[in-house]
């Protein structure tokens, strides 16, 4: 039973290794270098708390604290500011309303362009919420109207909100009051329906979007579906058409096309693995995948902050979107019932979610049934059937995610360039090094993992960025820095072969044939796409052309920690390569380079040594304890008459069990009895009074017995004679008992009588007992 057990174990942990995805480790380990930053701090006496990004023109419009700053895109230089204050009075009642000073500013939260030149503006003010229409003047912002801005922009700074501008009107995703507790879609004068939870339960928002006819959504909410079996958070995905209108009567002013679908993003099997909570999305992508022509969205997904620790990034396809919202509904029958399929019998026509020439026609049994049935029944499945990225470690997960598509190669393959923060200032660059070939699984490939901001301050926001003709830059947004950075690390003077180049399997990498050197692309490259005048090859990391060079403990080996995190400095650029033992990458196509984890510590056995050693250990301690308890019962046996169950103990009960025939018959006790009699007062008949005074009488004094050898008789009172009818409520009979005035028979001490008694002044009655000894 044992080595069954140890082969399950065996089979169980191969099966994991298997289906789950291994961290994988960077290629290129690097730190900031002075040549490759621009930085912008901006206000250094206090935190900025740096959020949106908006892009106009060659300018980055960025949204913090009270200030809107305009940042030049090439260098981070500042060009101009919008500052917006919240009025006095309404900080000193946001104040009052118990809130800190530090809340009871002014975030910029909303950050649209509404055409050439101008610009709306909404923020916090206070837990206030404003809006403003700015005007672009030369250098400087003109303010032309502002409107209140509930239900566009969160009271709290603290919420996640999102706000899309399309067709001259403003869609958002936010909450409608101080506490925080009516969660709202909101687009002039349509709503979602206030305090439902089939609706909206306490949701987070990510990010919106405009595609086709419908305005999307991304959040993560409690599932309501799930509330039945314990509180859970989904990573959820929304739409509503654009040229909706709201119903009529009660539907006046409510969303007509309201539905929303999980997005599942998890690790396959028998039992997945769920990152349920989304926590940021990239913009449309688009571009080809194993042949298909395909619009992705990007997301990075984590565990709850209370499970085990790990992040994702899952793509999810458009096509496959709008396949979930044409399926069927899920219901609740009753409050208790489980949620399941909507028969498609009960869904009426027109049908619920789609888009109509005029909404405000519709039926109410259309109205009535998307109002209660706004959940679709099937998930959002990942594009590619599984994670790209996987990443389990207690020192962070993914926060947010920025993408550059379509980077090509040499040899015409295209690869989308995922750049993805974390919440301990990381910048982690990996892409899908078969996302070309197929579409139908992912091989990760981290290529870089960069230091940009100091340990614990988290990426709020990343965004690549073109300005003209020149490189494309990424811009990182913390709370208190804004950074733009290269997008690879191919000039390096470590990287001195052309195998270490191919190696980094890099899109953005290739080695130059004719100079000898690893170069990227730029507009100034030549005959880019002629794969026999530049090498590389992303999907396997190994090229033909490339002879085998050093292995990788050669070109600096592993280094990490070199961002001074005391003094916030860094040391320079520092690239490590990584490669397999030989000096090349893995030939296998199918599984790609062989990586280990970059966090935790590489793994020193593989899985199969792992397995061995455990059931090999679960052997060895079954030997051991059989072994140990032969040798203990040995030396501790007892002699057979010692065998008892408490030896130490006398209880006659065990030494008859014991030694039963040992016992022999004692002789039986007579029995001895004790007898105590006591007198009982006697009642006698009693004449009729001859008059009211006969009523009262009284009793004869007590005499004691002359001689205690005669019967006692009572004492009667001369009186007692003059008349015959002496009138006493009780008769005695005769005996050797002292009686009180009241007739009350006292017990006293008699010498050589055998009974005890009180004294003479108590008032204890005497009484017959019999005792039996044996």
């Amino acid at each position: 039973m044992i080595v069954l057990r140890c082969a399950l174990l065996a089979a169980l942990l191969a099966l994991a290794a298997a289906a789950w995805q291994e961290n994988v480790r960077p290629k290129v380990f690097a730190q900031l270098g002075v040549d490759d930053t621009h930085k912008f701090l901006g206000n250094e006496t206090h935190t900025d708390y740096f959020r949106l990004l908006l892009r106009d023109g060659n300018y980055l419009l960025v949204g913090s604290r009270n200030v809107v700053y305009n940042l030049s895109l090439t260098d981070l230089t500042e060009q101009r500011r919008l500052v917006w204050y919240s009025p006095p009075n309404d900080v000193q009642m946001c104040v009052v309303k118990g809130k800190d000073e530090e809340s009871c500013q002014n975030y910029i939260r909303v950050l649209v362009s509404l055409g050439p030149g101008r610009l709306l503006v909404c923020g916090t003010n206070s837990f206030k919420p404003f809006c403003r229409e700015y005007s672009v003047q030369r250098d400087s912002y003109h303010m032309e109207r502002e409107k209140s801005g509930q239900a566009v922009c969160p009271y709290d700074p603290d919420h996640n909100s999102t706000a899309v501008y399309a067709d001259g009107e403003l869609y958002s995703g936010t909450v409608a009051d101080f506490s925080g507790m009516e969660p709202i879609i909101y687009r002039e004068p349509l709503q979602t329906e206030p305090y439902d939870s089939m609706t909206l339960n306490a949701p987070d928002f990510v990010n919106s979007l405009v595609h086709g006819n419908f305005v999307y959504f991304f959040f993560r909410e409690t599932a309501v579906e799930y509330i039945n079996c314990g509180k859970a958070v989904f990573s959820r995905v929304a739409r509503v058409c654009r040229d909706d209108r709201g119903g009529p009567h009660r539907f006046k002013q409510r969303w007509t096309s309201f539905l929303k679908s999980r997005l599942n993003c998890s690790v396959a099997g028998d039992f997945p693995f769920y990152f349920n909570e989304i926590q940021s999305t990239t913009e449309l992508i688009e571009g080809v995948y194993g042949g298909l022509n395909a619009q992705l969205i990007y997301g990075t997904f984590t565990t709850p902050p209370n499970s085990i620790s790990g992040s994702a990034v899952c793509a999810f396809s458009m096509q496959d979107i709008a396949d979930t919202f044409e399926g069927t509904f899920k219901e609740q029958s009753a409050i208790n019932s489980n949620w399941l399929p909507v028969n498609s019998a009960k869904v009426p026509e027109p049908r619920p979610g789609t888009c109509n020439n005029d909404s405000r026609q519709l039926p109410d049994q259309t109205l009535n049934f998307i109002k209660t049935h706004a959940l679709m029944d099937e998930s959002v499945p990942t594009f590619f059937g599984e994670p790209i990225v996987i990443r389990t470690s207690f020192h962070y997960r993914f926060t947010q995610i920025a993408v550059d598509p379509q980077v090509k190669t040499p040899g015409g393959k295209a690869y989308d360039v995922l750049f993805i923060g974390t919440d301990n200032g990381k910048i982690i660059k990996a892409i899908n090094a078969v996302s070309f070939d197929s579409n139908k699984r992912a091989v990760p490939v981290v290529v870089e993992e960069l230091q940009a901001f100091g340990a614990g301050s988290p990426v709020r926001a990343l965004r690549v960025a073109r300005a003209g003709r020149d490189a494309a830059r990424l811009i990182a947004v913390s709370d208190r820095e804004v950074l733009s950075l290269r997008l690879h690390r191919c000039s390096s003077d470590k990287i001195s072969s052309c195998s270490e180049c191919v190696a980094l399997q890099d899109p953005y990498c290739a080695w130059d044939k004719q100079a000898g050197r690893c170069r990227a692309f730029s507009h100034g490259v030549s005959r880019w796409l002629d794969d026999t005048a530049f090498y590389q090859s992303v999907s396997t990391g190994s090229h033909a052309a490339c002879p085998h060079s050093k292995d990788a403990g050669a070109v600096g080996g592993l280094s990490s920690g070199l961002y001074d995190d005391a003094r916030g400095e860094s040391k320079g650029e520092v690239i490590n390569i990584v490669q397999d033992k030989d000096g090349k990458g893995s030939t296998n196509s199918n599984e790609g380079p062989e990586v280990l984890a970059a966090d935790p510590v590489p793994a020193a056995y593989s899985v199969e040594t792992l397995a061995l050693a455990v059931a090999a250990g679960a052997l060895c301690a079954l030997g051991a304890g059989f072994a140990a308890g032969y040798l203990c019962g040995r030396r501790c046996r007892k002699d057979d008459d010692d065998n008892m169950p408490y030896p130490d103990t006398e209880y006659e009960y065990f030494e008859q069990r014991q030694n039963i025939n040992r016992i022999q018959a004692e002789p039986k006790l007579l029995q001895q009895v004790e007898e105590v009699t006591y007198a009982e007062p006697v009642l006698a008949p009693q004449p009729k009074p001859a008059s009211p005074r006969a009523t009262l009488r009284k009793h004869a004094p007590y005499h004691a017995p002359h001689t205690p050898h005669t019967p006692h008789t009572p004492h009667t009172h001369p009186n007692m004679h003059a008349h015959p009818h002496h009138e006493t409520l009780f008769q005695f009979q005769p005996d050797n008992y002292r009686r009180d005035n009241f007739g009350t028979l006292r017990s006293h001490q008699v010498n050589g009588d055998g009974y005890r008694r009180g004294n003479d002044n108590g008032f204890s009655t005497t009484r017959s007992v019999k005792k039996v000894y044996l």
